[in-house]
Order: structure tokens, then sequence, then C-alpha cells
């Protein structure tokens, strides 16, 4: 279960578009809220910290684990997307609508929440992270609501396993409507151009919203 208390507010929700954020592996909850400046002030921003502790000396939050045979399990991904969408029950029943905006891990578990419940969300961002392999019951639903979904990732990201990112490359355009861009000389992280970009796709939401 997500820990309410921790999750950080930039406006009270009802009634307005929430945007919600969620960090990568080894970080909180603090890491992408310091984004908030940089995003359209007409969204209330959330941003929620991962349920699970990384083997020490990692410090921070995880979404699901990613060492041992237990890092090849997708429920583990599906679990954490779960347990948000359980989140979203109960703090942010009265948004006028949600957008998921997540990094590494984080990203990986938006794209997993929006194959959980197509109707629930009105787009993703996935800044550095990929889909799960595997199959859902709702896939072929949200194949056709087809999301807008933003993807970046950087030509140096060493992190993403390969063939990770050749099974998103394949699944996304024909699971949500693709905004996709490539960062070169990036690495596992987001840039002034990316972050741009970003927010250029979500003033498109908003229009498309209001």
């Amino acid at each position: 279960m997500l820990d309410d208390a921790a999750a950080l507010w930039s406006a009270d929700p009802a009634g307005r578009p929430l945007l919600v954020l969620l960090h990568g592996y080894g970080s909180d909850e603090r890491d992408l809220f310091a984004l908030t400046p940089h995003l359209p002030a007409e969204f209330a921003v959330a941003a929620v910290r991962a349920p699970l502790a990384p083997p020490f000396p990692t410090p921070g939050h995880s979404w699901y684990p990613i060492d041992g045979l237990e890092s090849r399990d997708a429920t583990h991904v599906t679990r954490a997307a779960e347990s948000l969408l359980a989140w979203l029950d109960r703090v942010a029943s009265e948004a006028a609508s949600v957008g998921l905006l997540g990094f590494s891990q984080g990203a990986a578990v938006s794209l997993q929440a929006l194959r959980l419940a197509p109707e629930r969300f009105s787009f993703a961002v996935n800044l550095s992270g990929y889909a799960t392999p595997g199959d859902l019951p709702r896939d072929a639903e949200l194949a056709e609501l087809r999301p807008p979904v933003f993807w970046g990732r950087g030509t140096l990201d060493d992190v993403i396993p390969d063939f990770l990112v050749a099974h998103t490359t394949d699944w996304l355009p024909g699971h949500s409507d693709l905004v996709g861009r490539i960062y070169p000389g990036l690495r596992h992280a987001v840039s002034e151009q990316e972050l741009a970009d970003v927010r250029v796709f979500l003033e498109k939401q908003l229009g498309q919203l209001g």
C-alpha cells in the first residue's frame, strides 16, 4: 500500500486535472516533485512514494525488485500499478482527470496502470522507462482507446536493457497515440530539452481536456 501521508501535492485535485508523478528506483517523492515549477500550472500535481525499500546500501524507495529472480516476474510491476490505482481511489476521486508521469521504474508502473485501467487515465509520460512484457486482460481495450503517450529516452541510457527498449518500441505504437523522442548523448536522466518537450505534450493534453 502506498503511504498517503508521504505524497506531495501542489494543489487540491478536486475539479482539476491531476498529474501524478512516479519516481525511479532508489529515489523518493521529492525527486520529480522538483519539476513542478516547469510543468503547466493548470495541473494539480501529486508526487507519490514507492512502497518498497531497496536492498542496502541503496537509498530511497522502489516500486518493484530489480535484483535476483524476482526482477524477472512481471507480477511485481502489476502489483505496484494496482497499489497506485487503490491510492487514486482513496485520495483523488474528485479530480477532473488523471494523467501519469513516471521516470524509469515509475514510467513502467505508469504504463502498467494504463493497461490495468485504460479508462482511468487521459495520458501517460514515459521517461526512460519501458512497457512490461506479457499480456494483460485489457490490452485489446487499450489498443482501441489509444491514449496519448510520450516516450522519451537517451541514446546513452545503459540502464534499461536493450530487449525492453525493443519490446517497448514494438508495443507502444499499437496501444497508444505515441509521441516518441530520442535524445542524443542523454544517459538515464531527464534533459532540459526533454522537459521542454514534455511541457509541450502536457499543454496539448490540457487543450484536449478543456
